[in-house]
């Protein structure tokens, strides 16, 4: 890391020190050694970091243990779709079904 007594200027010291190399929360977590060697290995193997390995798997954990939360995001996501039909779906359909025989 840059020292900010050689850049001279306060305002740098500031923006070196302020928010580190990576965006997000830092925090320490205590792991088992076997899991972090595992997850040591598979960063190594996919060539992302710790961090993204970690990241990526308190995602998956929160989307499995709180269900309610991908519900009510898919449901936004529906709510804002338009329930009409659709003008070339209902033509494809009559077309596909003039042409079946019964």
């Amino acid at each position: 890391m840059v020292s900010a007594v050689a850049w001279g200027r306060p305002e740098h010291a500031r923006a070196a020190f302020s928010g580190g190399y990576t965006t997000g929360m830092k925090t320490a977590v205590s792991v088992p050694d076997e899991v972090f060697q595992q997850v040591e290995r598979l960063a190594h193997r996919d060539g992302r970091s710790r961090s993204a390995v970690y990241s990526t798997a308190l995602r998956e954990y929160l989307a499995r243990h709180a269900p309610d939360e991908v519900t009510e995001a898919l449901d936004q996501v529906v709510t804002g779709l338009d329930p009409g039909p659709d003008p070339f779906v209902a033509a494809a359909s009559r077309t596909i079904l003039e042409r079946s025989e019964w």
